[in-house]
């Protein structure tokens, strides 16, 4: 059975951050590998990344990799993603995510129209950007990550002031990593989805693989509204 385009960049994008040789298992299941320098958590943590129906773990050391591989033997890809049920199994100190993994193509791009908002462009870094992450508040603006972007940075304004932003990071894999962030008074007013939908054609055009990752229920709404397919999790865990 052939993979689908996107389940198909979308692993190689998570087999390259891995930064040794793993694969996920082509007939579904989960492949524990050992990396020091994975790209998949932070240095020292166990990182997760289900795909379809497969999964990819990565861990910092062999003794680790032993411990991880015994706690899992039987879950489903999708439930080593989810923090309850791998808790069941593995002790756990501290969790990141899951975060939702969305990617979209051209093909299934759906782009909105900006109305009566004017759309401009700042370069990355610029001071307008940073004080839209200065309101927003410094969880938002994490999530984000707008000080990452690589990309212009496509805003709205409102009194002279941004409002609403959105760019992305390049990342490995000719993969275009999505950030959009909205001044929390003007949200609900579809400028995260003209910002966000400004920036995916930036990125298409330059053949570049949209990638939204996301917690919060409102951001996959917005992923979705755009064309983004829901393909898998990524958790990371740092174990007790």
């Amino acid at each position: 059975m052939s993979i689908h385009p996107l389940l198909s960049r979308a692993r190689g994008l998570w087999e390259d951050l891995a930064h040794v040789p793993v694969s996920f298992p082509p007939a579904g299941g989960v492949k524990v590998a050992v990396s020091p320098e994975s790209g998949l958590c932070p240095a020292g943590w166990v990182g997760m990344v289900a795909l379809g129906e497969s999964a990819i773990v990565t861990v910092p050391t062999e003794s680790t990799a032993t411990f991880v591989r015994d706690a899992l033997v039987g879950l489903p890809a999708q439930a080593i993603v989810d923090g309850t049920s791998v808790r069941t199994v593995l002790p756990i100190a501290r969790t990141l995510g899951p975060a939702a993994l969305s990617y979209v193509s051209a093909d299934g791009f759906r782009p909105v129209q900006t109305g009566t908002r004017t759309l401009e462009q700042l370069p990355a870094g610029h001071p307008d950007l940073r004080r839209l992450e200065e309101s927003a508040g410094e969880e938002d603006a994490g999530e984000a990550g707008m000080d990452e972007i690589t990309s212009p940075a496509f805003v709205v304004r409102e009194h002279d002031q941004v409002v609403a932003a959105a760019g992305y990071r390049g990342w490995p894999s000719l993969t275009a990593h999505i950030g959009v962030l909205t001044a929390p008074a003007q949200r609900g007013q579809g400028l995260a989805r003209i910002t966000a939908s400004a920036a995916v054609v930036h990125a298409l055009a330059t053949g570049l693989l949209p990638q939204w990752r996301a917690r919060p229920l409102a951001s996959r709404r917005v992923a979705a509204s755009l064309g983004f397919e829901e393909l898998g999790f990524q958790l990371s865990i740092e174990i007790v």
